[in-house]
């Protein structure tokens, strides 16, 4: 059977199985919240992995992939301030540098003089670096489909839904604990 096929039976995946072998060693664990967390962090490293093999198929790094995003969607010159996209990839200033260097000795991004400030520099997505971007986001978002192929649209919606519920209480929770505890 594929990992794809609909079916109304209950398939036992290894969250399930592996629930069942610590059932007796921890009655106090709730099999319900475990079950979520385990899944949410499984698919999490799953999509992830898939992520990283979309990049390095590209060859490009998470971290340079994060860069040419923060530009793609900055406005319709495609530039930013180095300083901006340190804040925003939460990197030192020399670490964006080095990695402005990579991204630039690629041509996909390139300094330009900033008109506001001349002691300034403005980076600027290529059009080479707007189609990395854009092909492997789209070749990302194809293996995505994929995982949830085996939903609905009506299943996603409430996926979508609940998922929504759970992440505004961590959002919360991060709030309360300050800024360097949440994401």
């Amino acid at each position: 059977m594929s990992p794809m096929t609909r079916t109304d039976e209950i398939q036992k995946d290894h969250v399930d199985r592996f629930l069942e072998s610590i059932r007796d060693v921890l009655p106090h664990l709730d099999p319900a919240v475990e079950g979520i967390v385990d899944r949410i962090n499984g698919l999490s490293r799953r999509i992830k992995r898939m992520m990283e093999e979309t990049l390095t198929e590209r060859s490009l790094t998470w971290g340079e992939w994060k860069v040419l995003g923060l530009l793609r969607h900055s406005s319709d010159s495609y530039r930013r301030s180095p300083g901006y996209l340190a804040v925003h990839a939460e990197l030192s200033s020399g670490a964006m540098t080095n990695r402005l260097d990579r991204l630039e000795e690629a041509g996909l991004i390139r300094r330009l003089p900033d008109p506001s400030d001349r002691r300034g520099v403005q980076v600027e997505l290529t059009e080479a670096g707007i189609k990395a971007y854009d092909e492997s986001t789209a070749a990302q978002a194809a293996k995505e489909a994929l995982v949830t192929s085996a939903l609905t649209v009506k299943e996603k919606d409430e996926l979508n839904a609940l998922l929504r519920r759970l992440m505004l209480v961590a959002e919360r929770l991060d709030a309360q604990q300050g800024p360097e505890q949440g994401e």
